[in-house]
């Protein structure tokens, strides 16, 4: 994995859980909360490879079940288009996401859940971030490497600016 990662880009999928209300409209983000390699805790987006000869629909669904748990009942679209794709490098100079280990290409979406959510032991917690309260600040300051900018444009998807 090791010469992959340093000869060519991964793909992956970023994924960003969103609660609604009885209208549709988008109540709350759901971000996990792990260490990160210095030991502090911070937001984050559910994220992971897309495995070779794995369908795309399949990875979202893996993952989503991986870190939110099986009983997390996401609806994945009949279309499976990414909201967006985003890139991570090395070093944050180039598009403000990065990855030390890798040159990544992240397919993001947004992941309506509707079921009980439990995350994953690697992760601590679920945070159900209430949008009304979130900044643009907030986000940045908790995420790590530049996956806030992945998160406003998912709320931009939904119509939400901040």
């Amino acid at each position: 994995m090791a010469s992959a990662r340093s000869h060519l880009p991964i793909v992956y999928v970023n994924l960003v859980p969103v609660r609604t209300d009885s209208t549709g409209a988008v109540t709350h983000l759901g971000l996990l909360l792990a260490p990160d390699s210095n030991g502090a805790f911070r937001h984050n987006l559910i994220s992971g490879r897309v495995l070779f000869h794995e369908r795309v629909r399949d990875a979202i669904l893996r993952h989503a079940e991986k870190d939110l748990g099986p009983m997390s009942l996401p609806s994945i679209p009949a279309a499976i288009n990414p909201f967006g794709v985003f890139e991570y490098f090395p070093t944050p100079d180039i598009s403000g996401l990065w990855d030390e280990r890798q040159h990544a290409i992240a397919l993001a979406y947004v992941l309506p859940v509707s079921g009980d959510c439990q995350p994953s032991q690697q992760a601590l917690d679920l945070a159900w971030l209430p949008v009304s309260d979130l900044t643009s600040v907030f986000l940045e300051r908790e995420m790590p490497n530049g996956q806030h900018r992945v998160v406003l444009a998912a709320l931009h998807e939904v119509g939400i600016c901040l």
